[in-house]
């Protein structure tokens, strides 16, 4: 199978695979409880290997479950009120947007979606004209889910940070094929899932919460974990980005997540990143040599993800094809992304994302079957 659906879900290494079995059988020989705290040393190195990944340190990392709880939990942990604007790029994901409709519908506040640019992305000089007093969240996806871009999220970062803004940036789909550094991108929370680019099981991701972010909010849901019970009416909640996580979860998962990030750093994220984007950058212009074929990602710093229609086969019908000649995509709809899909005209578009375990004989491939589709 070659599998170039990594923006979905990607091939785990091995070794997760083997940290994840090896964990859950010794868990079923001595008990959760005490495997949990005789691994209570190598489930604190997840928290480093996480920080290492980001450029931050360990208090500033919450391990969750997947991106979009990471995300919720500091989204919800932010007061808003009539009048408050929160905005947002044309490319935003379906729940980060749904999450935005929820709370301007309970508070009166406001989503305001920023311009794009000339080449796609979102427009920074648009941004600026729009920061005023009522600004209360700038919230973008770095990597959209429907396309390659890759947003300015560093420049965003910048008129966040110099308005005193908050910034809440999507990394799902970049965590694991773009070098990330927290000080760089000017973030003030950072959401990341194991399952796509970083090779981890499903079920897992973390949150980056810098020390003024947690500072000015307290956490929408706490439980025993994320605030301690200190006297019968008084509780303090912890001080640590812990304060976004729950006590149950998935030891073992967070342990094949802490061997996925490791396994990602010894190949080192600059040299990830790189072969990434050179097998994509091959995809593409292999695709726009077919007749027929039409390749949809913009922006002027492109990715991994590389998405696609064929004029003459619906994209359901090319992804069926595709699976029948053993090769993974996924296909994304307007339900996905309805600002863009609704600004750009789109149709169902293939989805192809490749890692750097793909090879050019891959790529071969998968051009050679939608050009019999064409």
């Amino acid at each position: 199978m070659v599998h170039l659906n990594n923006a979905g879900s990607s091939l785990p290494p091995s070794r997760v695979t083997d940290t994840v079995v090896d964990y859950l059988r010794e868990e079923a020989l001595i008990g959760g409880y005490e495997q949990a705290a005789a691994t209570a040393e190598r489930m604190e190195g997840v928290y480093a290997s996480a920080a290492r990944l980001v450029g931050a340190e360990p208090g500033d990392i919450a391990l969750t479950d997947n991106a979009t709880r990471s995300w919720q939990a500091v989204f919800y942990a932010l007061p808003f009120a009539a009048g408050d604007r929160i905005l947002t790029a044309k490319s935003e994901y379906a729940s980060n947007v749904i999450s935005f409709l929820q709370i301007a519908k309970r508070t009166g506040a406001v989503v305001e979606v920023v311009d794009n640019d000339e080449s796609g992305q979102l427009d920074v000089e648009d941004l600026k004209r729009r920061v005023d007093g009522d600004v209360k969240l700038i919230a973008v996806s770095h990597v959209p889910t429907q396309g390659g871009l890759v947003n300015p999220a560093e420049e965003i970062g910048a008129v966040a940070r110099e308005a005193g803004i908050p910034f809440l940036l999507d990394a799902c789909q970049s965590a694991g094929q773009i070098d990330l550094d927290v000080a760089r991108l000017n973030c003030d929370a950072l959401s990341i899932t194991g399952r796509k680019y970083l090779r981890g099981p499903r079920g897992t991701g973390f949150l980056y919460a810098h020390p003024r972010l947690r500072e000015r909010v307290e956490p929408a849901m706490l439980d025993l974990h994320s605030a301690v019970w200190t006297a019968p009416e008084t509780y303090e909640v912890d001080s640590t980005a812990k304060m976004f996580e729950v006590w149950e979860r998935d030891h073992a998962a967070l342990h094949g997540l802490g061997t996925a990030i490791d396994y990602a750093l010894e190949w080192g994220m600059p040299a990830i990143e790189a072969r990434v984007a050179a097998l994509a950058a091959k995809l593409r212009d292999a695709l726009r040599e077919v007749p027929g074929v039409k390749v949809h990602d913009q922006g002027t710093r492109q990715c991994g993800i590389v998405t696609f229609s064929v004029a003459k086969t619906p994209s359901q019908e090319v992804k069926q094809r595709l699976a029948a000649a053993k090769v993974n995509v996924s296909v994304t709809e307007a339900t996905s992304a309805q600002f863009d899909f609704a600004e750009r005209g789109l149709p169902p578009l293939v989805r192809s994302s490749v890692h750097y375990f793909n090879t050019e004989e891959d790529i071969a491939l998968l051009v050679g079957e939608v050009g019999k589709l064409a």
